[in-house]
């Protein structure tokens, strides 16, 4: 009786030890995960500072676009093609 629980113990010992050590689940398998997170974030943190960049660029692009014709339209007396220009004088 001794024994056989001894060699119970030990089988099931060996059993938790491989899920431990091999398979999902297991420490390496945990580090590599980890490992894969860690680049993960890093690539993500790399694009979302390129979005901001391009946010940045598409807003200067469009308040830039608008700024001009502004300008011109008071400046330069800019007209467009459906537009009828009226100018008060004072």
């Amino acid at each position: 009786m001794s024994r056989s629980l001894t060699w119970i113990l030990l089988g099931l010992l060996l059993v938790l030890q491989s899920q431990l050590w091999i398979g999902r689940g297991s420490v390496p398998d945990v580090m590599r995960q980890q490992q894969l997170l860690a680049q993960q974030r890093q690539e993500n943190q790399q694009a979302q500072v390129a979005n901001q960049r391009l946010m940045a660029e598409l807003r200067d692009l469009r308040e830039g676009k608008e700024m001009i014709e502004e300008r011109a339209r008071r400046e330069v007396g800019m007209v467009k093609s459906n537009e009828i220009f009226v100018q008060l004088s004072r």
